[in-house]
């Protein structure tokens, strides 16, 4: 049996309404292979049983208030306690096997920051037709921009060194969707083409309801896009966590006094 790799890995999902998947994506999360691992749930105050599921799986539960996907990451960076962090959404459709073959494939080849391209592999039904057409138009848009040389500008998974936030040109400044494609662009800004890469995997089709607004959220994303290019692109919430967010670690969660 293979030594558990030396380090901390925290893995990130950020929930909303997640209770048919939550539990599957954090049980096919592989286990005892790092040292320590930390599943970071980052919920926005979901009213059904998300938390209550996650927290009967081990993982972290931190509540953030104040809404939007990215921000649920720009809380979870700043309070994540491994050196390594993965991110994924919570509804099956990442393929969570491959995390320690990323994870030490950042480490092996001195790497800051992979991307992971869903599109190459995707898996018959994982996403619609619009849902294609618009994810090619945001890449095809982004490559168009910013010269980055990525595929899938819209992917949710990534693995990168935590210490690379330290740098504040490499924390992302959105609270919505557009996060996604930030952290592309500021990675290969910021780190380069050698410390930042984009690896094919596998995506598959979701469990349970996507909330999601197809053409509001396709929007937000193509305006960001431009925005950022010349400049217009605005933070709207500081970095990190508010001081009062509920976490399991200080026994605040609700669900942990049932």
């Amino acid at each position: 049996m293979t030594d558990p790799l030396p380090i901390s890995v925290t893995v990130i999902l950020p929930t909303y309404e997640e209770e048919a998947a939550v539990g599957l994506t954090i049980d096919s999360i592989p286990k005892d292979w790092c040292e320590n691992l930390e599943i970071l749930i980052v919920d926005g105050q979901s009213k059904d049983r998300t938390r209550e599921i996650a927290l009967e799986k081990g993982a972290r539960v931190h509540i953030e208030p104040r809404k939007g996907y990215g921000r649920a990451y720009r809380t979870g960076f700043e309070i994540a306690k491994g050196d390594y962090i993965v991110t994924m959404d919570a509804d099956c459709t990442y393929p969570a096997e491959v995390v320690p073959e990323l994870v030490k494939k950042l480490i092996d080849e001195d790497l800051d920051f992979i991307t992971c391209d869903r599109l190459t592999k995707a898996e018959e039904g994982s996403m619609s037709g619009l849902h294609g057409f618009g994810n090619w138009m945001l890449s095809f848009t982004a490559r168009m921009l910013y010269w980055y040389g990525i595929k899938d500008s819209q992917s949710g998974m990534w693995v990168f060194r935590k210490s690379i936030m330290q740098n504040p040109k490499m924390r992302p400044t959105n609270d919505g969707m557009p996060l996604s494609q930030e952290m592309k662009i500021l990675a290969r800004k910021n780190l380069g083409k050698k410390k930042a890469i984009e690896i094919a995997v596998p995506y598959r089709e979701r469990v349970g309801e996507a909330v999601i607004h197809t053409w509001g959220d396709g929007w937000k994303n193509l305006r960001f896009l431009y925005f950022k290019r010349i400049g217009l692109n605005r933070t709207r919430s500081p970095w990190g966590p508010l001081e009062d967010n509920p976490d399991s670690l200080n026994g605040d969660i609700p669900e942990q006094n049932k």
